[in-house]
């Protein structure tokens, strides 16, 4: 099992940090990649990380609101909700995307969301693997 988590610099990686300082436990199955802001997360790298083999992506930013670049997380917002319809089109269960608003003093809520999220991918099962062509 494998979940990739795009963490913002900001907040929701200090929160990942600070859950990890308190000796939260969340799943090793999560793998965070730090950005500076979830709004900069690119589509095509979800897509890429389920391609190679990634069963559930998190995108975790700072509440709304709360952006260090003002408007970074309603990006990422737009941007998950269009990516989660598209992955309805092209046949994956887009429960396996998550947007998560996480605090850098939200250290046990991202090691909760996290506990949640890795057993709802595990009771999906592994992603089916799709043909993807260039």
């Amino acid at each position: 099992m494998k979940i990739v988590t795009f963490a913002c610099n900001w907040c929701s990686y200090a929160g990942a940090d600070l859950a990890g300082v308190s000796r939260l436990k969340y799943p090793e199955d999560v793998k965070i990649v730090r950005v500076m802001c979830s709004g900069m997360v690119n589509p095509a790298w979800i897509l890429r990380a389920f391609r190679q083999g990634a069963d559930g992506v998190v995108i975790a930013g700072c509440h709304p609101g709360d952006c260090h670049y003002m408007v970074g997380n309603y990006y990422a917002k737009k941007r998950y909700l269009l990516l989660k319809e598209l992955m309805k089109f092209i046949g994956f269960e887009d429960e396996r995307l998550k947007l998560l608003w996480a605090s850098a003093s939200e250290g046990k809520k991202f090691a909760e969301e996290m506990s949640a999220f890795t057993k709802l991918v595990e009771q999906l099962g592994e992603q089916k693997q799709l043909r993807w062509e260039r």
